[in-house]
C-alpha cells in the first residue's frame, strides 16, 4: 500500500479547464469518490476542490492502476480527453505524494503563496471523507500530519501575513485601480467563505460594501457578522446594480456564468469586476469598453509582484515541509515498532508470572520470596530485551524495514491496527 495523490492546479490547466473539473455540490462528490472506490486497488481516498485545484488524496495498491482509473474517471466527469488530463496530471506516490500533500496544506503550491484558506478547505474535505466512510487509518495519520505542519510552516514564516488569499488579492487590485478606495461602493456577489473574505478586505480598504445573494436570509446573516454596516439587496436588483457599482466581485458556487452579455448593462462609469469563482460567474465573452473584469488567472501579477518578497520565507518553509516529510515517516514506523516493543516486554512478564506461580506450586520457590523473585526476573529480561528493542528502532528508521517489521510480528506479536486513530489537528483552525 502507498500514498497516492493526483494533482490538477493553476500549474498544469488554465481556468477553462479547471472549471471543468470543479465540483459544486457534496452530493457530487460523494458520488464521485463511491464511484472511484469501487476500484479495489484504491483503500481510501480524500477529494479537494477549490477554485485553483482538484486534489485527490488515496491509499493505493497498485498506484499504475489507481492512477489511471481515477483520471478515466475525472476524464467522463469533465467531458476532457483521458490523454489530455494524463499528460497534464501531476502524480505522486509515496514519500513524494506525503511532501506535495504537506506542501498544499502549508499553502506552498497555491496560486498565492501563503494564503490562509487552503488549510481549511483541506480539513473541510478530510472531514467529508470520514463522515461518509471514505477513509480510515491511513489517510488520517497523513492528513494529522500535513495539519501540524501547516501549523510550524505558520508559526516559523510569515508567509500568512500581507495579501495571502485570491479575495485579498483582487481588493488590492481593485484598490490599486480607483486609486482612492475611501468611500467607493463595492458589490459582492455570493454568502459563503469566498465572499465572506472580500467583504472583509473591501472593509479594510475602506470601500462600502453591498452584499446581493439568491439566499437574502445568508447575505444578511453574512453582514450582520460585521461591526461595520453592510447593505444587503434582494437578487432581483442585481443588473440594476451592475450598473452603478464601480466595483465588484462576485464568487458564488453557481454551475454556469450568472452574468452575461444579455444582462451586463452599459454605464456611464468605469468599472472593475472580479470573478474568483471557479467555474466562472462572469461569460468570458462579456466585452465593454467601460468594464475591465479579471479572473483567478489574471490576478497572477499581483501574486508575481508578491513572490520576491517571500521567496526567503518559502525557502525556509520548504526546508519545514521536507523535514516533516522524514519525521512523518519515521512516526510511521514507530507505531509499529512500539506496540512489538510493548508486547514483547508483556510476554516476558506473562511467562515469569507463569513460570514462578509454577514454581511455587511445586513448592521450587517459597511463597514469600516471590515478589523478589519477580523483581529479579524482569530485571534479567529487561536487560535481554534492552539492545533488541533498540535495534528495533533503529531499524524502523530505514524504509526497506517492513520485511524485518512484519516478521517479528508475526513472530513475538499479534499485531493490532490502531484503527480508532484521532487527528489531534483536525479540530484546530
Amino acid at each position: 500500500m502507498s500514498y497516492l495523490v493526483i494533482s490538477f492546479s493553476h500549474k498544469n490547466l488554465d481556468i477553462k479547464q479547471r472549471e471543468k473539473l470543479a465540483f459544486n455540490s457534496e452530493e457530487e462528490k460523494a458520488r464521485f469518490i463511491r464511484k472511484l472506490l469501487e476500484d479495489r486497488d484504491t483503500v481510501e481516498l480524500v477529494l479537494l476542490s477549490t477554485c485553483n485545484r482538484v486534489e485527490i488524496i488515496s491509499k493505493s495498491s497498485n498506484i499504475k492502476q489507481s492512477s489511471k482509473n481515477i483520471i478515466e474517471n475525472l476524464s467522463s466527469y469533465s467531458s476532457l480527453d483521458f490523454n489530455f488530463l494524463y499528460d497534464r496530471a501531476d502524480i505522486y506516490d509515496g514519500d513524494v505524494a506525503v511532501h506535495h500533500l504537506f506542501s498544499v496544506a502549508s499553502a506552498l503550491d497555491s496560486l498565492v503563496i501563503g494564503e490562509t484558506q487552503i488549510v481549511g478547505q483541506l480539513k473541510d474535505a478530510f472531514r467529508f471523507s470520514q463522515s461518509f466512510g471514505f477513509c480510515g487509518e491511513a489517510i488520517s495519520k497523513v492528513m494529522h500530519y500535513a495539519f501540524k505542519c501547516a501549523a510550524q510552516v505558520r508559526t516559523a514564516t510569515s508567509l500568512g501575513t500581507g495579501s495571502v488569499s485570491v479575495a485579498s488579492t483582487a481588493v488590492a487590485k481593485a484598490k490599486e485601480l480607483v486609486v482612492n478606495s475611501k468611500g467607493v461602493k463595492a458589490l459582492v456577489i455570493g454568502a459563503g467563505a469566498m465572499s465572506e473574505l472580500a467583504v472583509k478586505h473591501l472593509l479594510n480598504a475602506e470601500f462600502e460594501v453591498t452584499i446581493i445573494s439568491r439566499d437574502i436570509k445568508k447575505a444578511q446573516n453574512l453582514a450582520n457578522s460585521f461591526e461595520k454596516e453592510i447593505e444587503v439587496e434582494p437578487y432581483a436588483k442585481l443588473e440594476e446594480l451592475l450598473e452603478i457599482m464601480p466595483v465588484m466581485i462576485t464568487a458564488t458556487s453557481a454551475p454556469y456564468p450568472i452574468i452575461t452579455q444579455e444582462n451586463t448593462p452599459s454605464s456611464s462609469i468605469n468599472r472593475y469586476w472580479f470573478d474568483i469563482a471557479v467555474p466562472r460567474d462572469i461569460d468570458e465573452n462579456i466585452a465593454m469598453f467601460d468594464l475591465d473584469i479579471y479572473s483567478v488567472d489574471d490576478l497572477q501579477e499581483i501574486v508575481n509582484s508578491n513572490m520576491t518578497q517571500r521567496s526567503a520565507q518559502a525557502k525556509e518553509a520548504y526546508t519545514i515541509v521536507g523535514r516533516a516529510t522524514l519525521e512523518f515517516f519515521d512516526w510511521l514506523k514507530s507505531l509499529d515498532i512500539e506496540p512489538i516493543i510493548k508486547n514483547l516486554y508483556l510476554k516476558g512478564d506473562s511467562i515469569i508470572e507463569k513460570k514462578l506461580q509454577n514454581a511455587i506450586k511445586k513448592g521450587f520457590v517459597p511463597k514469600e520470596h516471590e515478589e523478589n523473585i519477580k523483581k529479579l526476573c524482569q530485571t534479567i529480561i529487561s536487560e535481554y530485551l534492552h539492545n533488541p528493542s533498540k535495534q528495533l528502532k533503529t531499524i524502523s528508521r530505514n524504509m526497506e524495514c517492513d520485511l524485518v517489521v512484519s516478521s517479528v510480528q508475526s513472530m513475538f506479536t499479534k499485531h493490532n491496527s490502531d484503527t480508532n486513530f484521532k487527528c489531534e489537528h483536525l479540530s484546530k483552525n
